[in-house]
């Protein structure tokens, strides 16, 4: 059951101890790619350092995560930009906007955001979104930079089914679904009923969120099957299928070689 880990952050601190072990149970899980997207300045180094390890078994994307954002964000993009030029990334992200911890910046996410919408455009690279209680924010900008002319996925989706209209919407982005599906009070099953097979990708946003049975524990790539077999639940289709379907949806988006 081949299929495709589209977020997860490998290269942090919490895998540095048995790095090779994660991904030798990620690959022995059927994943057959891990996307990386960046967090920030700080972070570069380590995800190159992750990438040539294995640069078969990852693809990077750069950008500046929003709660990393600062009252300097246009010194920080001037950072990243220099690094996205050089080539060899396949989306800009990980961008948005986080309103659920603090609202003191929001200005200034709103700006760095739609900067990296921009450079979407310009490089015609697709776009890892992060949108913490800020849905609405993240879909104005987009239809402010020009929604036509844009592409990517709203990752780590777990609103309803407004939310879920709001952003299909949208008629070139997708959501990226990771373990949150398997929580019990989530709610998130009964959403994804109404997701049109062709709009969704799976994600693990390792090391976070991890899905049942390993909630509350470190998450990693390997874990990635058991959002694939709650998908086929709630689409009542072949585990197999959800997995070449998101597959699918994941190498079109990203323009993954087969």
């Amino acid at each position: 059951m081949s299929s495709i880990d589209t977020h997860a952050h490998l290269y942090l601190k919490e895998f540095h101890a048995d790095f090779d072990a994660v991904v030798s149970r990620a690959q022995n899980a059927g994943v057959e790619k891990v996307l990386l997207p960046n967090i920030n300045e700080e972070t570069i180094d380590a995800m190159k350092t992750c990438l040539s390890r294995i640069p078969a078994f990852f693809s990077p994307m750069m950008g500046l995560h929003p709660t990393s954002v600062t009252k300097m964000w246009r010194d920080q993009l001037s950072i990243i930009h220099e690094e996205l030029v050089q080539g060899g990334y396949i989306a800009v992200g990980e961008v948005g906007i986080d309103l659920h911890w603090d609202k003191s910046l929001e200005k200034e996410q709103v700006q760095a955001f739609e900067a990296q919408l921009e450079w979407s455009k310009t490089y015609n690279l697709p776009l890892s979104i992060h949108f913490r209680n800020a849905t609405k924010q993240v879909v104005d900008s987009v239809r402010r930079v020009g929604e036509n002319s844009l592409r990517g996925v709203f990752h780590s989706f777990g609103g309803d089914r407004e939310e879920l209209e709001m952003i299909l919407s949208l008629k070139n982005f997708l959501v990226g679904v990771n373990g949150v599906l398997t929580y019990k009070n989530s709610g998130l099953a009964d959403t994804l009923i109404h997701c049109p097979h062709d709009r969704l990708i799976v994600e693990t946003d390792a090391p976070y969120l991890s899905p049942v049975p390993y909630r509350g524990k470190r998450n990693e790539s390997s874990y990635l099957p058991f959002i694939l077999h709650k998908l086929s639940e709630v689409w009542t289709i072949n585990p197999k299928q959800v997995a070449a379907i998101t597959r699918r949806n994941a190498s079109a988006l990203f323009a993954l070689k087969e």
